[in-house]
């Protein structure tokens, strides 16, 4: 049995190596760094793929969610809603432009903004929402679109963990996360369903204006070299990564595919435990499982943690602490108690591994592991 790790992308690679070494091969053959074709190249492919009309290829996803907030024309003191159970760049970027992060609680089955903890943080200084798409299944964008309609409010998706998951309207229509909102961003960080081997990220957004907005304000504010229409940043993809990106992006469906089939097998291992909740798949949306992440009950989960660590095997806790009790972002609005389901998750979830090219002896282990570490607890309990 190979090493179980979080995110295996030397296995994952070996399987498209001749692909990848040719793609790369071909982009130092061109010394087209840079901005060179393939960039453009896989600019059109990503387009095609989530259907739509415009993808800004960038440096990575939080300069995605900066680049969207600016190419907005988001002003200092502007509120911006987003979900208190997320990874801290989401709330980051907000910061960083001096605009003003908005936290509210999310959904307990699914971690997603919860549409009626948004509708109640509106306020007429109100200008964006930011919903997280996360762990790999969509936000419930239906009502979210409902409420920015209703409100005149952006919607800025942060898809950087559901690339490929489709959402379903209440009519039955598919579109794919990150191409529902007035502009979404994604990150290509190595461990993503789709990354590359650096750093990465884009926007994707159907708006003519917006995207030529975006596409310069990427690229130092220039409308053409050398003049510079607005205050911009240099943030930008290389070849090398675009060339893998594209070989990546041909196998995005069929790695999603395999993460469910790992995740079908947790489901049955861990199915009728009490001391675990599996987790819910959003009647609304398809999920491609960047993270396989439990809910514990009762239990230690770093005690878990740790006791799978010293049979091999990793496990993460995405998140411990709550935005909102972050030392970073500590606001007087917001204590201790106010955000009562994030607080449940943040002390209660933890993430097994789960990648593309996992087999049944291998997930036999973590789960034998996991029910030996439950077990042991008990025991401990019992004496």
């Amino acid at each position: 049995m190979r090493n179980i790790k979080m995110v295996d992308l030397f296995a994952q690679y070996e399987k498209v190596q001749d692909e990848i070494n040719k793609a790369v091969q071909d982009v130092i053959n061109s010394t087209a760094f840079i901005n060179g074709p393939e960039v453009k190249s896989f600019q059109a492919d990503l387009e095609k793929y989530l259907a739509v009309k415009h993808v800004i290829p960038c440096a990575n996803g939080t300069d995605a969610l900066q680049i969207a907030m600016m190419g907005l024309g988001l002003q200092p003191g502007d509120e911006v809603i987003t979900a208190d159970f997320t990874y801290v760049a989401t709330a980051e970027v907000i910061a960083l432009l001096r605009l003003k992060p908005v936290l509210v609680d999310v959904d307990p089955d699914t971690f997603c903004l919860d549409p009626k903890a948004v509708e109640a943080a509106v306020t007429g200084r109100t200008k964006a929402i930011v919903p997280v798409h996360l762990f790999g299944q969509c936000s419930p964008m239906e009502k979210i679109l409902d409420i920015a309609k209703r409100k005149n409010l952006f919607i800025i998706e942060d898809n950087a963990q559901a690339i490929g998951a489709d959402y379903i309207f209440s009519d039955g229509r598919k579109q794919k996360a990150g191409a529902l909102g007035h502009i979404g961003t994604t990150s290509f960080f190595p461990s993503k369903n789709l990354g590359c081997y650096g750093d990465g990220g884009a926007l994707f957004t159907n708006d003519d204006e917006l995207a030529a907005k975006c596409r310069m304000i990427a690229n130092h504010g220039q409308s053409k070299l050398y003049y510079h229409d607005s205050i911009g940043v240099n943030s930008r993809l290389d070849s090398i990564q675009a060339a893998i990106l594209r070989v990546k992006l041909k196998h995005l469906d069929e790695y999603a595919a395999a993460r469910n089939r790992v995740a079908a097998y947790y489901d049955n291992a861990f199915s009728g435990n009490s001391k675990l909740v599996t987790p819910k798949r959003a009647s609304y949306s398809t999920h491609v499982f960047h993270q396989y992440t439990l809910q514990t009950k009762g239990i230690d989960r770093f005690a878990m943690k740790d006791f799978l660590a010293s049979k091999n095997i990793p496990a993460m806790v995405y998140y411990p602490v709550p935005l909102h009790l972050q030392k970073a972002y500590t606001d007087p609005r917001y204590k201790e108690g106010d955000f009562p389901v994030t607080e449940k998750l943040c002390a209660s979830v933890i993430s097994l591994p789960i990648h593309t090219e996992m087999d049944e002896e291998m997930l036999g282990y973590i789960c034998d592991g996991v029910k030996e570490s439950l077990e042991s607890q008990l025991l401990d309990v019992g004496r």
